[in-house]
């Protein structure tokens, strides 16, 4: 089965940092973790893959086809959500999906209320009367309701309560079982350990694996220690300081 999402070499070069080569895939009906600290590449990635970040070099194919020259193709197909949006503060939201919904040839009116059910978010209201949590789950409201067949997902359960964090997980855990596929960076990675079925860990720019969440719990371990994700990623960072104290 060809992956939804196919990174290999991609390559961006900043004065003081530098990402890659990054390469990993997003195959169909899975849920890949990004982790990742701080300053380690994640966002640079996102923007990348979505062509907001032009990269300096590697390839970026969406359904077996490239990137470039299949962007508007490419972007009917998946969702993007990155947190908190900042819309126009004084339009009511039912007027700003008015405007949106005429972007996606695939909008599903059904889908849009529902999620708007769930999430409780009152189309009447306008986007300066919701908290941070709540633009966020607006946004997420978008994303998932074009019918995309990937959801590529930064930092999206900020400022969320556990509940409302919960409820999410659940639903992305149902479009995974009807086939799509979420790329989700997020630094939360007690959500990934509910959700993820693969891990990818970006660290000082470059991918220190990208592997199955039981593999990558396996082969990541060090000295015996870590059971879950952010265990791991406490370990592999204190192991990086120890050798450079060691120096």
């Amino acid at each position: 089965m060809t992956p939804i999402l196919t990174v290999e070499n991609l390559i961006k070069t900043y004065p003081a940092f530098r990402l890659g080569p990054v390469s990993f895939e997003v195959k169909a009906g899975s849920i890949m973790g990004f982790i990742g600290r701080n300053g380690a590449g994640k966002t640079t990635t996102l923007k990348s893959i979505l062509n907001i970040v032009h990269p300096d070099s590697g390839s970026i194919r969406y359904f077996g086809h490239e990137l470039p020259g299949n962007e508007r193709v490419v972007k009917q197909r998946i969702g993007f959500a990155g947190g908190a949006v900042d819309y126009y503060p004084r339009k009511k939201i039912s007027d700003i999906i008015a405007v949106t919904r005429n972007f996606y040839d695939n909008w599903d009116d059904v889908a849009y209320r529902k999620y708007m059910d769930i999430f409780s978010i009152d189309p009447q209201k306008t986007p300066r009367e919701l908290s941070e949590g709540m633009k966020v789950k607006l946004n997420l409201v978008i994303a998932l309701s074009h019918k995309a067949e990937l959801l590529i997902l930064d930092e999206p359960t900020s400022g969320l309560d556990p509940i409302s964090r919960e409820e999410l997980l659940e639903i992305f855990t149902a479009l995974k079982e009807r086939g799509v596929a979420i790329l989700f960076s997020t630094h939360i990675t007690s959500d990934l350990d509910k959700c993820a079925d693969h891990i990818t860990y970006i660290r000082k720019g470059g991918i220190v694996a990208s592997d199955t969440m039981e593999s990558f719990i396996s082969c990541h371990r060090i000295h015996g220690e870590g059971s879950n994700l952010e265990e791991i990623m406490l370990c592999c960072e204190k192991e990086d300081y120890r050798e450079k104290f060691a120096e």
